[in-house]
């Protein structure tokens, strides 16, 4: 039996460019479908950029608001030496240790904003954003769970699908706005605000609430639902 060898007639360099531009193609296609769903929530060309400009750019951007102070077990190794042999024994010391709480600017301060106009703006779409922000809520807190060093994770298609659900279930006409503000409240109270008291055990120096863990959540949850009705 004769053997066949397959040459790749790419080079690497256009094996890379063509992924780059892949990258680059999908890049603007999702930021598309994001001005798309803002502009189904009533907002301008023009604002929808700035909105989307301030949410990139946001979210590395803390705001500090208060410390948790705690104590913190340390693993830490001694060795000694007994008739040439050396045993490691492990000795936990306990230090103070301190979790800044703070605010992500574009996952937690300007999706808030926005969500808070919406609901002002249309004042009869509140008792159901109430209602669809208590079930996202229940929900996502049920999913989030704590990550040693990082901070409350949640996944990332929960929330969207949680708030779209609500979008089409509650009796409102206007779903985009439910599943928008539901999505954003929801998410921001079920992984965070609820965890808080877990904050001190996970070690992490920082806890950004709409920030690390949660942020894909907030940002989909106001994207892929508003897509989905």
């Amino acid at each position: 039996m004769s053997r066949k060898i397959i040459f790749w007639s790419f080079s690497r360099v256009l094996l890379l460019a063509l992924f780059l531009i892949l990258v680059l193609v999908s890049s603007l296609l999702f930021i598309g479908a994001i001005g798309l769903a803002f502009k189904r929530v009533g907002f301008s060309s023009q604002l929808t950029v700035l909105i989307l400009a301030a949410t990139f750019v946001g979210s590395y951007l803390n705001i500090p608001l208060f410390k948790i102070k705690t104590i913190f077990p340390i693993i830490k190794n001694e060795y000694f030496s007994f008739f040439g042999l050396i045993f490691r024994v492990p000795q936990i010391e306990y230090e103070d240790f301190s979790t800044i709480i703070a605010l992500n600017v574009g996952g937690a301060l300007i999706p808030t904003i926005v969500s808070v106009y919406l609901l002002w703006s249309l004042p009869s779409t509140v008792p159901y954003a109430l209602t669809g922000t208590l079930i996202v809520a229940l929900v996502t807190h049920l999913v989030a769970r704590p990550v040693m060093g990082l901070g409350i994770v949640t996944p990332a298609f929960v929330p969207p699908l949680a708030s779209a659900l609500m979008a089409y279930f509650l009796p409102s006409s206007t779903p985009a706005i439910i599943a928008y503000t539901s999505g954003v409240f929801g998410t921001l109270i079920g992984a965070d605000i609820l965890n808080l008291s877990k904050i001190p055990k996970i070690g992490a120096r920082i806890a950004s609430i709409g920030g690390a863990g949660t942020f894909d959540g907030i940002f989909l949850s106001g994207i892929i639902s508003v897509l989905l009705v």
